[in-house]
């Protein structure tokens, strides 16, 4: 093996470790753009060289702005459509129905530059316009990813217009966002403050994060290996609430824990009802 392979093959095992990512063996490219500015920046010439001083130097930093860099991923407002529209006329209703109108906990995993927890918390505003007094309770969403400049940026709740433009409507960016600086616009304050970020590896425990109605998991187990993400969703159903409803990606489904977890079919889409 060469030294670059080596050297690749030894940041795979250190990322995995690190947040449960497994790179496909093709991916050095990617890893190259993500990385090759951080690298120029510490003068460091090889990703051996970068595992290494990691190793060396555990609290430097530098291990945390390495999985920063490889972990962050820019995403969609209303990301697929359906998993949205089956919240707001099917999820949300049920879920009422059962509970009389409580409070309901939403939990958005992986939540990246934050367009699905802010989606979700304008989906709910959406319902209640619609469905006056019966969510009495209001709702809270917590968004978690283990990104710290993917939170701090959620947290500000600002997107430029590349960000605004991949999927929000010209009426919901009138209705829930207020113009900042030229090009930069603003999520309102009442959608904002619906949600909570926080910091969170999908590796670690979730106890703290408490019950939840609906976990929205989407497009990040297809990182995972089998195992890893077997172990996300085991532990993910210990945190929903009997009759929660769990929604993965377009692209992933969910084969191995039939005790645990009932497909739904929406036309379109697929859900997961908690067993």
């Amino acid at each position: 093996m060469s030294s670059g392979n080596l050297d690749f093959e030894q940041f795979r095992s250190f990322l995995e470790k690190a947040c449960g990512i497994l790179l496909g063996t093709n991916k050095q490219y990617l890893v190259s753009s993500r990385l090759n500015k951080l690298m120029e920046q510490n003068n460091i010439k090889s990703l051996g060289e970068l595992v290494q001083r990691m190793q060396a130097m555990p609290r430097s930093g530098l291990r945390e702005q390495v999985v920063d860099a490889m972990t962050t991923n820019e995403t969609l407002w209303f990301r697929d459509t359906y998993p949205f529209e089956v919240m707001k006329k099917r999820v949300l209703p049920e879920l009422l129905k059962a509970n009389g109108g409580q409070r309901l906990r939403i939990w958005s995993a992986a939540c990246s530059s934050g367009q699905e927890p802010y989606s979700l918390s304008m989906t709910i505003d959406e319902f209640e316009k619609s469905n006056i007094g019966q969510l009495r309770g209001g709702a809270q969403i917590v968004a978690t990813d283990l990104s710290p400049t993917m939170l701090a940026n959620c947290k500000s709740g600002e997107y430029d217009s590349l960000a605004i433009g991949r999927g929000l409507s010209q009426e919901r960016l009138q209705r829930y966002f207020e113009p900042k600086a030229p090009g930069r616009w603003a999520v309102k304050a009442p959608i904002r403050s619906r949600v909570e970020f926080r910091p969170l590896n999908l590796l670690e425990s979730f106890a703290g994060l408490g019950k939840f109605d609906v976990v929205f998991c989407r497009n990040v187990l297809i990182y995972f290996s089998a195992e890893v993400k077997k172990d996300i969703l085991t532990r993910i159903h210990a945190t929903l609430k009997p009759g929660g409803y769990l929604f993965l990606g377009a692209s992933e489904a969910l084969n191995a824990l039939p005790d645990l977890y009932q497909m739904v079919q929406c036309s379109p889409g697929i859900i997961y009802k908690v067993k």
